[in-house]
This record gives C-alpha cells, structure tokens and sequence, in this order.
C-alpha cells in the first residue's frame, strides 16, 4: 500500500486533498487511479486507510475509510548530532526516524567543517525535514520526528528544554557503558526516563571545553567500544540501543 503524508491540520473529515508534491507524485509517478487503496500519515500518531475518489490534474480526493492511532513512545529520543560534511546528514537522518527518534537537533560545533548563515541553516532544516517525511512513508512511522535549525551547543542549552537522561559519546573523558547510566536513573527514580538524549560529535570528536560544557549540565559520557566509529555509525550505534533499552523492556 502506497503511503503519503499529510500535516494534522489537512487530516480533518472525512475527505482528504493530495496536492502539490505528494499529488504529482502519486498521479504522475504512482499513476493511482480511482477505487485504489492507499494509507496517509499525519505525523502526530494518525494513520488514515482511504480510497481514491477522484483524481484532477494536480490534486487527489482520498476518500478516508479507517483510521489508527499510535500513542506516543514511552520514552522520548532526541539526537544531537554534529553535522558531517556531504550528504552524510540525509543518511543518518532517514536511519533515525527508522529507529524512532522524536527530535533531530544538527549541531554547529567548534569541528565541524559545514558553515551555515541563517538563511543556509534553515534551507537545511527544510530539507533534511522533507528527507524525514518521506522516512515515514518508506517505514511507515506514525510519528514524524521534528529537524530543528543546526545551532550551537550553547543554543541548545539555552533553548532545548529538560530532557531526563542525556549521553554522551566521549573518547577523551572517563565514560561508562550506557547501560550503567540507564539502571542508575532507575534506581534513583524508580521508572525509566520518560525522556532521553545522546550527543555525537564531528569527526574528530568533541573539543575538551565542549565536552566539559556538556557534562557540566548533567549529560553522562558514554562509550561506543574500543573502536572508533564514524558519526553516522554512532547515531546508529546509539539509537539502537536506546531504542531497546528504553521501549521494549
């Protein structure tokens, strides 16, 4: 079953309008006619089973015929994540939503070779956003993760809000398995986080003064092993886990 995405706000009723570039693609590319099935996602937990009622030129009436919702994870995942030089970023981004993260945060750091202006930063927002909507498609996750605008760490700490249980992956500073950090939070809590975050440096790893700026706020360091991971292997590496421990447990 083809899959498209819509925001919330064009989900209500009971007739829904493809337009613009899911529209092309679906008459264009697809080429669905009338009386097919196809499902959409509307990024905040709904999925709509609907039927193609009429096609126009460049735009699709979905006839919507069953819907679900997925309740929220029991814990929220935030990746912040160094940008990497090329495309490397749309990659990690697509593996994220897979393993269900919540929140993308690209971070500008003292290493990374990318430099954006503000107008830069947000046209990549924008388009490593679509690259997350078409990850839901592919996977079918009820959940569309929100990209923010790349920022420093600085930023972040400012405006990033209170996450329970943040990690670090460090090579330079005393660290401990993940697993550890987790059953730490557990006993002193009594539950498991209801929100966790892991960082990932650039190539080259954190500076010293952003890694004591890190920690300095709570964050845990972490190790990934005793080999060195590419940053897109240790965004993996980390949600992975985090995934496991976190909501199938």
């Amino acid at each position: 079953m083809h899959r498209f995405y819509l925001p919330p706000e064009n989900c209500r009723g009971d007739l829904l309008w493809l337009e613009g570039r899911e529209a092309h693609h679906a008459l264009h590319v697809l080429r669905l006619k009338r009386g097919e099935r196809v499902s959409v996602l509307d990024g905040v937990g709904g999925e709509f089973f609907c039927d193609v009622q009429d096609t126009a030129k460049n735009s699709l009436a979905l006839a919507v015929k069953e819907k679900k919702s997925t309740p929220l994870p029991s814990c929220e995942i935030t990746l912040l994540v160094a940008v990497p030089k090329g495309k490397i970023i749309e990659s990690i981004t697509q593996k994220s939503v897979e393993l269900g993260v919540n929140r993308i945060v690209p971070l500008l750091t003292e290493r990374t070779i990318t430099q954006l202006d503000d107008d830069d930063a947000e046209g990549k927002r924008e388009k490593w956003q679509q690259v997350a909507i078409e990850a839901i498609k592919q996977c079918g996750a009820t959940w569309l993760p929100k990209v923010e605008t790349p920022q420093t760490i600085s930023e972040f700490m400012i405006r990033g809000g209170k996450i329970e249980l943040s990690l670090v992956g460090s090579l330079q500073t005393a660290r401990r398995h993940p697993r550890e950090w987790i059953i730490e939070f557990q006993k002193s809590h009594g539950r498991p986080p209801q929100s966790a975050a892991v960082w990932i440096g650039p190539e080259g790893d954190f500076t010293l003064e952003e890694l004591r700026l890190i920690e300095g706020a709570g964050t845990k360091p972490i190790t990934l092993g005793n080999l060195t991971l590419r940053v897109e292997t240790a965004a993996v590496y980390c949600l992975s886990f985090l995934n496991y421990e976190l909501r199938h447990n």
